[in-house]
């Protein structure tokens, strides 16, 4: 009587899982408002250095008389002549006039952080990414350790503080310091929160609800936020709006329960009966109290076992101790860097694409909802590894067409098709992404889950600090950024061969279990094809 069995007796997917994944749309909100807060806070618009004669002048007008200035934003002019601005020699901008969006008013345009202070804004943006870091792997250990809840609370308060700080600096040294602590939940708040709903639905269901919910919920927060953004008018008031409805999370505990299975792991047998209860009464399911002593017994005697053979807890360095579990964790890291660096590159470059960066970056957005219909429809009929490796194929191929259209397509006479382009791109980037999320949380072993899933997570978090650097690659050739992220993606494509099938298996509880996995698999398994193959067979028969 294991883990499974109980709980398809409490119901796998009854009263108790809906309120979960509510819950889970619900932080998949405050993560998408959390995560774009930081680009939208820091939105550099176009500018020009002011002058008295500029005064009144429209936009047109304004590029007319830069037309000739080498560096319009930080050249200061000594007059206009014939429409056409004079630059002053070895003369320094103090003020500059903003072509916001919308009247939007963000921190660059508060407190002028360009020309001489423009780095400050990425000064910010490396702290938030040094405290994404720090944050993953501290929760992340938190979770195997404490528990998924106490975690997630924690991670989730501690980026509402950051985003709240944040609203109340006016220095470079404090912007910093917020960053760092509003960093420090990035992702860690929505792959904690991913992690306790995954390990309370049965196989069957997860597919549907946590890549239904992801793409309903996230895909509302990002389409919004631009907008939410604009009609605040204030980077400091959309600031309070994205940390404050953080607090919603203290009432969680009184709504759902920690891990059964993390309670398993920690040999905490009382507690996790306690919590698969409280599931079976929130489901209205009578569960007679010999099922529990059987599943307790059978747990007890696995850890009997496990005593003899001397043992030790299982730990994410113990993934690197057997080959086989070896050789799956190191593809993991690999594919979380690609994928990640990946989507990160797409959804940033987002400028000079004949459209408002705010607007597009919207409208776009929209692709997280067939994304996630697309993997509801084809990962339990394909399996987990055909999802991922087609997505990352296919993904590739948009990619490098996206590319070639920009290199050779005017933006300004071509912004809708470049938009669709985006939005294409965005979509095969998002499924890569939200596949890889369940496909390595089934593959790791539920002892070490918690943590491995973090650092696993982290390391493709430390791949983003390259993003500026790959799409810096188009001063030299426009299409080069979305050539390389294209042979990355056909790279990561084949490594998703080497990896084990999930669909419809037991998944491993430890490391001894997560070694086993799927023996004398072939690279070449799908279960697709599979089914196939053995209704050819039984059709000949």
């Amino acid at each position: 009587m294991d883990f499974s069995q109980v709980l398809d007796k409490c119901g796998d997917y009854g009263r108790f899982q809906v309120v979960l994944l509510l819950l889970y749309g619900y932080t998949n909100i405050l993560g998408s408002l959390h995560y774009f807060s930081q680009t939208l806070i820091t939105f550099t618009p176009e500018h020009w250095c002011s002058h008295d004669d500029l005064y009144g002048l429209e936009v047109e007008e304004l590029r007319s008389v830069y037309s000739n200035v080498s560096a319009p934003a930080c050249t200061l002019l000594l007059g206009i002549v014939n429409g056409t601005g004079v630059a002053a020699d070895d003369a320094k901008c103090r003020n500059w006039i903003f072509n916001r969006e919308s009247g939007y008013e963000s921190i660059t345009t508060e407190l002028k952080w360009v020309c001489d202070k423009a780095h400050h804004p990425a000064v910010g943006q490396s702290f938030f990414f040094i405290g994404s870091v720090v944050g993953t792997i501290t929760f992340g250990y938190l979770s195997d350790r404490i528990g998924r809840l106490p975690s997630l609370l924690m991670a989730t308060i501690c980026g509402a503080a950051g985003d709240f700080a944040t609203s109340f600096v006016n220095t470079l040294p404090w912007f910093a310091a917020s960053r760092f602590v509003s960093g420090l939940s990035t992702d860690t708040m929505y792959y904690l929160m991913y992690i306790l709903v995954f390990e309370y639905l049965s196989p069957k269901s997860r597919t549907f609800g946590l890549n239904i919910i992801l793409a309903i919920f996230y895909c509302f927060g990002l389409m919004t936020s631009p907008w939410a953004a604009i009609w605040i008018g204030n980077w400091r008031h959309y600031l309070w709006l994205a940390s404050l409805p953080a607090l919603g999370v203290l009432i969680y505990p009184l709504l759902i329960c920690e891990s059964a299975q993390w309670l398993l792991t920690k040999k905490k047998y009382e507690e996790a009966v306690a919590s698969l209860k409280r599931v079976a009464k929130f489901n209205g399911c009578q569960v007679e109290e010999s099922v529990f002593d059987e599943f307790v017994k059978h747990y007890r005697e696995k850890e009997l076992e496990v005593s003899k053979l001397g043992d030790q807890e299982d730990t994410f360095l113990g993934m690197f101790l057997t080959p086989r579990l070896r050789r799956f964790t190191l593809t993991l890291l690999v594919k979380s860097v690609i994928i990640t660096l990946s989507c990160d590159v797409i959804n940033r470059n987002m400028e000079g694409l004949g459209t408002s960066p705010f607007k597009l970056f919207s409208f776009t957005s929209v692709v997280y909802l067939p994304a996630g219909v697309a993997i509801l429809l084809l990962q339990n009929k394909i399996g987990r590894k055909g999802m991922a490796c087609a997505a990352l194929f296919v993904g590739g191929l948009i990619t490098t067409a996206t590319g070639l259209l920009i290199a050779h397509l005017d933006p300004t006479e071509n912004a809708l098709l470049l938009a669709v382009m985006v939005a294409l791109g965005r979509f095969g980037a998002t499924i890569s992404y939200d596949a890889e999320i369940q496909y390595a949380a089934e593959i790791i072993p539920t002892s070490v889950r918690g943590q491995a899933v973090s650092n696993i997570h982290v390391v493709g978090l430390a791949s983003s600090s390259l993003a500026f650097y790959v799409i810096y690659l188009a001063q030299y050739y426009k299409p080069l950024p979305s050539i390389f992220i294209s042979i990355l993606m056909f790279f990561g494509a084949g490594l998703c061969l080497t990896l084990p099938e999930t669909l419809d298996k037991k998944l491993p509880e430890n490391l001894a279990d997560g070694e086993n996995f799927a023996l004398n698999e072939s690279f070449f398994y799908f279960p697709c094809l599979q089914k196939k193959r053995t209704n050819v067979k039984t059709g000949s028969a």
